[in-house]
């Protein structure tokens, strides 16, 4: 199966975060794959989530508990990925030597902009529902997993969306909300099951949750300490994450 373009978009544009890979091949740890890369070991995590996001499968493995801060190895997915970048990188050396000016890369690097959304998710199209001057998008996420998204009719036509377009899901962390297992959703609101992987919490302000998906991608949520308190929330805990259709974006290759 091809490697999806916005991953290989990705690739080329963040090489420190993807040779974060070739960093956990030779390390076999977190800790000392992201010293090695030069990225704390947030980032590093931050970074893995978001390849893992935008695979068709899981680039990275983790071992918890694992010697220096837990352990982690590449899938056969990532070392295919790992190859296939360690290929770009000879292209991308080529194109360097043959652009003429250096604005041409200025203009490129204005062309593909990156988001503030923390959550980045990449899917396709399996259904459009006209309503009204809105669309409802259906995208099927890795394994199945599935999460509408809400747009106007225009952005449809504008992002050229059909039946089989492959995208990315955008949704900002304090779009989240947390729910107990045993908590009702809120009607037409997506809803994912999962599990809480870590908890950072802040000096001031809400917590940042990361979640676990059963297809392997992972989200971000914020939520305030209280809250995580009152509902018993907390790592290793099963949570319901739930956000509305209208605030996920959809983003597709340029």
């Amino acid at each position: 199966m091809p490697l999806p373009t916005l991953l290989t978009q990705h690739m080329v544009r963040r090489p420190q975060r993807i040779a974060l890979l070739q960093h956990i091949a030779e390390q076999g740890s977190i800790t000392r794959a992201a010293k090695s890369a030069g990225l704390s070991y947030k980032a590093a995590w931050d970074a893995i989530d978001e390849l893992n996001n935008l695979a068709q499968k899981p680039l990275v493995e983790r071992s918890v508990g694992g010697k220096g801060g837990g352990g982690a190895k590449l899938s056969s997915e990532g070392e295919r990925v790992l190859r296939l970048y360690q290929r770009l990188q000879a292209l991308q050396a080529q194109v360097l030597e043959a652009a003429e000016d250096a604005s041409d890369l200025d203009l490129l690097g204005r062309l593909m902009l990156r988001t503030s959304a923390r959550n980045q998710l990449h899917g396709k199209v399996v259904a459009i529902d006209s309503q009204g001057r809105n669309d409802l998008i259906s995208l099927e996420l890795a394994e199945g997993l599935r999460i509408q998204a809400q747009i106007t009719h225009d952005s449809t036509l504008r992002l050229e969306l059909e039946m089989g377009t492959e995208v990315v899901a955008l949704i900002k962390a304090g779009w989240l909300d947390l729910l107990a297992v045993d908590q009702a959703a809120t009607a037409g609101h997506n809803c994912l099951g999962g599990s809480i992987v870590e908890i950072l919490d802040a000096e001031d302000g809400p917590s940042e949750v990361r979640i676990a998906l059963p297809n392997g991608q992972t989200l971000c949520a914020l939520a305030e300490p209280l809250h995580l308190s009152a509902l018993a929330l907390m790592a290793g805990k099963a949570v319901l994450v739930q956000f509305a259709a209208s605030n996920v974006l959809i983003g597709t290759p340029l």
